[in-house]
């Protein structure tokens, strides 16, 4: 089975999510996505990804052959959607149940049902039970029930795509957001700033080149 890491987790769950309530505003630019992995309201926890972050959790996921980048009429920049229906072979309410346990971790049948509810219309407490049955009884599972804790009512549901996050919720709120660049080491931002000096040097040059060559074309007389 496909294994996905925390970063890919959120980024495949934002694609999906605004696949179904936005899609006039879909497939997503870099910087609309990463905005909408580090929204504040159904996340859990709230990151606060880099486009770098995301864009490497894209390529990844483009690699496990669930996202394609798309060039749309009259844009210049390159959009990305999900194809994680056709790669999973998911029906539309496997699939968002799938996205909410993403966005938002571990959660019993009654909570999942009211979060993915606003992607898809989810009838009954009992279609969602079904539901989460037939992804848990898969011959390679994508969901699993675990016991309750102390002081709840209702079994939950957990993801077996990435392993980090079908822990508890505090392990998978520093899993999901260790690649935040406020949880970075310094090791990684002096190394991350040494590659944008780099750039920004080549950059340079080839400003320089450029200005040199337009300004040997300005000098040449007329014939």
């Amino acid at each position: 089975m496909v294994t996905l890491t925390a970063a890919e987790c959120r980024v495949l769950g934002t694609l999906i999510e605004k696949a179904q309530t936005t899609p006039g505003q879909y497939p997503l630019s870099i910087n609309a996505l990463t905005i909408g992995c580090n929204q504040k309201n159904n996340r859990d926890p709230v990151t606060n990804y880099s486009e770098e972050t995301v864009y490497e959790a894209i390529d990844g996921l483009r690699a496990k052959q669930l996202v394609r980048e798309v060039m749309l009429s009259g844009s210049r920049v390159s959009k990305f959607r999900h194809v994680a229906r056709e790669t999973f072979q998911v029906s539309s309410e496997e699939l968002v149940l799938l996205a909410e346990l993403w966005l938002r971790g571990p959660q019993p049948a009654g909570e999942l049902r009211s979060h993915a509810s606003r992607m898809h219309p989810l009838d009954s407490l009992e279609s969602v039970q079904a539901t989460l049955d037939g992804l848990a009884g898969r011959p390679e599972p994508y969901v699993r029930q675990v016991p309750t804790r102390p002081g709840e009512r209702a079994p939950r549901y957990i993801q077996l795509f990435c392993p980090a996050l079908s822990h508890d919720s505090e392990h998978s709120r520093s899993e999901i957001a260790k690649d935040s660049p406020n949880n970075q080491s310094e090791s990684d931002i002096t190394e991350r700033i040494a590659r944008l000096e780099r750039e920004l040097i080549e950059v340079k040059n080839a400003v320089d080149r450029l200005c040199a060559a337009l300004g040997e074309v300005a000098e040449r007389p007329n014939n």
